[in-house]
């Protein structure tokens, strides 16, 4: 099969085309695992992380975690029945998501916490993902695709669209309270469009460094578009972080009214001279029972809910499509800011 190998990480600056486009062996599932053939995968901001080495993933290993495809051979064609899951069947058009495997019988899985699980693995990370034509995954971590959706639009949903909508749960928002966005690329474009349906009463305010996506927001029907240093039109209940710095989570804390939560949906922070600790003012940042909260990864259940209210309310992303030997220009096109929605390579 054809596929996008990372054998050693680099930064862009050192190596512009760290995956190299390979012939490699057909995956052989094992007990339990579907081999799927794919048709689109979505490009994600961690995998800048994984090939630079801020995230160290096996290697070499194929990177991509938010796969679209069909089944073509399976040991095991039924789902988690404690999730009543329906049966899989060959043909199948199903997904994959950043979770790849959990224990199953640990506190945070038998709470539903899976995403917490000391032995959470990760598409893409720890396994094998799907910058190729064919992935195998375990059969009870893979999610059905509505009808509606085509393959490209499917994609960022699995990831993106996913840990967004995680993200706006934690958030406490209710509607008709103030919703703003730090970053506006492939997740909070969704969470958008997301928040929108559930919460039609409330303002949503997008704070971006970036002008095309300050222009995108006010398109999609954010209320207010602007930087992280001006002040949108009133305080905000919830802010939502997707950037990899510690600026807008500081300046977010001073934008939220009392009570109000700072939801981080980012993997990691970047670490520089200037912001290696988060410095914070204990009565303009946290005084009045403000909060920050983090969101690791995603479950099972993030995934199949998100899937079913976006097909419902007709959600769907803004993408860009690449060929997979275009993977690399993809990535360095995101590592320079040229994020429109999301990036999909197809097969």
């Amino acid at each position: 099969m054809k596929a996008m190998l990372l054998r050693e990480t680099a930064l862009f600056s050192q190596n512009p085309t760290p995956l190299s486009f390979k012939d490699l062996p057909e995956p052989k599932i094992d007990t339990g695992e579907v081999l799927i053939r794919v048709t689109a995968c979505g490009v994600c901001h961690t995998e800048l992380d994984e090939i630079e080495g801020r995230i160290m993933p096996r290697l070499p290993i194929v990177l991509g975690h938010q796969v679209v495809g069909n089944i073509l051979e399976s040991d095991n064609l039924l789902l988690d029945t404690q999730e009543q899951a329906p049966a899989l069947q060959i043909g199948q058009r199903v997904g994959v998501a950043w979770i790849a495997s959990a224990c199953g019988a640990c506190p945070h899985c038998l709470s539903g916490n899976e995403n917490l699980c000391a032995e959470f693995k990760a598409t893409g990370r720890d396994m094998d993902g799907g910058y190729a034509e064919y992935m195998k995954v375990r059969a009870d971590f893979v999610h059905p695709i509505p009808e509606s959706f085509s393959d490209s639009e499917a994609a960022p949903l699995l990831c993106a669209g996913a840990i967004g909508y995680r993200s706006l749960r934690l958030s406490n928002l209710q509607d008709g309270q103030s919703l703003g966005l730090m970053g506006f690329g492939g997740s909070n474009h969704l969470v958008l469009k997301l928040a929108k349906h559930k919460f039609p009463k409330s303002n949503i305010f997008v704070f971006s460094r970036n002008p095309e996506e300050l222009e995108f927001a006010l398109s999609l029907g954010a209320d207010w578009a602007g930087t992280i240093e001006q002040n949108p039109l009133e305080a905000l209940d919830s802010v939502i972080d997707t950037t990899p710095v510690w600026g807008p989570v500081t300046e977010a804390l001073k934008r939220i009214k009392p009570g109000g939560r700072v939801v981080v949906n980012a993997i990691r922070k970047e670490e520089s001279d200037k912001a290696v600790l988060m410095k914070l003012d204990y009565l303009s940042q946290l005084w009045m029972e403000k909060e920050v909260k983090s969101v690791a990864n995603v479950t099972r259940a993030d995934v199949r809910e998100f899937l079913q209210i976006a097909a419902e309310a007709n959600i769907k992303p803004e993408f860009q499509e690449y060929e997979l030997k275009d993977a690399n220009q993809a990535l360095v096109e995101m590592k320079q800011g040229k994020i429109r929605g999301s990036k999909v390579l197809r097969m």
